[in-house]
């Protein structure tokens, strides 16, 4: 069980390093097309993902409450919503299209990128951690191979994040090998998260419901936030519209069959 526990972590982190090693194949500057492509695609991943991994058993979980049984899945909801927030107030942030500025604007602009990405791999770390933490524990709603499903939908999400990361950097000048590194540091801290929830498992279970909620919440700000603006400003916004339906069909089919 720890084997497949340690290569299912493992797995969202693989997908921000192929995503951060495209910087050694693709030119300097990746064109808006191909970002749009790329952003809408992940979006609609995280959509689906946030509700049939995250929300559907949050609400399974708590089928005891009878009626009530969609107040853990709301308030986690709104929680996860609420720190996403607190985090883009409190902390220097930066638009992944790395034109808008944050309020820290004394740092490089690659630095908030950087930390943007970083910080928004939290809640995805610990989506997959608290998924292997209730399967850990035997509970019903969770399965391995749901906890699976998880972990590849969001290792689909992070390619274009990695790349994201690292292709505006290298459009800056930096040497590839360096926005490759910083591309894996941006993902290195989801197995990090992923660790502690499943180490914090004896606090988790009591409350799982909830944090499985919170992480569908922070992964739909992330959503909202982030990528649908991406992916749909300037010309052509139908090619995110349309990456975002194959990413979300996609993920449905994943959670819906492997789950």
């Amino acid at each position: 069980m720890q084997t497949e526990v340690f290569w299912g972590i493992m797995i969202p982190f693989a997908g921000t390093s192929l995503g951060a090693a495209m910087v050694f194949f693709l030119k300097k500057q990746m064109s808006d097309n191909v970002q749009k492509v790329l952003t809408g695609f992940a979006a609609g991943v995280m959509v689906a993902a946030s509700f049939w991994s995250l929300l559907q058993p949050a609400l399974d979980s708590s089928e005891e409450m009878g009626r009530l049984s969609f107040i853990p899945a709301a308030v986690g909801f709104l929680i996860g919503i609420g720190f996403l927030l607190l985090l883009d107030v409190v902390t220097p942030h930066m638009h992944m299209d790395n034109k808008s500025e944050g309020p820290a604007s004394g740092l490089k602009r690659t630095t908030k990128l950087i930390l943007a990405v970083t910080l928004h791999n939290i809640p995805e770390g610990m989506a997959v951690g608290v998924v292997y933490a209730g399967w850990v524990s035997g509970d019903v709603n969770v399965s391995q191979t749901a906890a699976l499903a998880l972990a590849i939908g969001i290792a689909i999400q992070n390619f274009p994040e990695g790349a994201i990361v690292s292709m505006p950097l290298r459009a800056e000048g930096m040497p590839k090998s360096k926005t490759f590194l910083y591309g894996l540091l941006s993902g290195v801290v989801e197995p990090v998260a992923s660790v502690i929830t499943i180490l914090a498992a004896g606090f988790v279970i009591p409350i799982l419901p909830y944090l499985l909620a919170f992480a569908a919440g922070a992964m739909m700000y992330v959503v909202v936030e982030e990528l649908i603006p991406e992916m749909s400003e300037g010309e052509h916004s139908n090619i995110g519209t349309i990456t975002f339906a194959f990413g979300f069909v996609l993920m449905m089919i994943l959670d819906v069959a492997l789950g």
